[in-house]
């Protein structure tokens, strides 16, 4: 099956390791006020694109829009950037979900819109599934992720089932997504997905990008 019937994919090899080293370079030199932290450890970093440029630049490149526009057509735009990485310190369990928030530079109730939350200083809600239905997550490797390093697991063909209250029954089993350093895992937010604790001591950084072909009313704007 294609990504429009499973709703991820992996790409080997799309940033080169030189790359990967100017973005690792970028995102630990970010502002440590701008961290959240587990026992002394950074382990995420929220409003990536606003505090890290090469990783704007990164997901502008074409590399990465090669990957945005097929799925999403030439008008979708990088809304959402974090950085996570699972440590000894920072290896948590994440249950299976959908990924059902957007982030917006002001607060508006506007209907359909809602619950709201705040994230690091920024307004979070959820959107109407058609919003989310033209959405895409880009997950950069910044290391190599193999079966020790809490993969991310997906229920394949889940998000054509809409925002629903548990995995639906696909009738296909759950997938890991093992991506080496460079590689790209593509994603839709109403996949239904799931990681484990990490059994490495490695790090297992990822920036991930948030892409959106949605326009959103005129009371509410996207982050970028």
């Amino acid at each position: 099956m294609g990504f429009a019937e499973d709703g991820f994919a992996t790409a080997p090899g799309v940033a080169t390791p030189a790359e990967v080293d100017r973005l690792l370079r970028a995102v630990e030199q970010a502002r440590d006020e701008l961290a959240v932290r587990s026992r002394g450890g950074v382990y995420a970093i929220r409003n990536l694109l606003s505090v890290v440029p090469a990783v704007t630049e990164w997901a502008n490149s074409a590399a990465c829009r090669e990957l945005v526009e097929p799925v999403l057509g030439p008008t979708a735009q990088a809304v959402r950037g974090i950085l996570f990485d699972k440590t000894p310190e920072a290896n948590w369990k994440v249950p299976w979900h959908q990924d059902l928030t957007i982030a917006v530079r002001k607060r508006a109730e506007v209907a359909g819109y809602g619950p709201w939350t705040v994230k690091a200083g920024v307004p979070h809600v959820q959107p109407p599934v058609a919003v989310l239905e033209r959405m895409l997550a880009v997950r950069l490797h910044l290391d190599n992720c193999g079966e020790e390093n809490g993969p991310v697991r997906v229920v394949p063909g889940s998000h054509r089932y809409g925002r629903t209250d548990a995995p639906p029954e696909t009738g296909r089993e759950v997938v890991t997504c093992t991506v080496a350093r460079g590689g790209v895992l593509l994603m839709c937010p109403l996949l239904w997905h799931a990681s484990s604790p990490a059994a490495s001591a490695a790090h297992r950084r990822v920036i991930h990008i948030e892409f959106a072909a949605a326009a959103l009313p005129r009371e509410l704007e996207w982050v970028s």
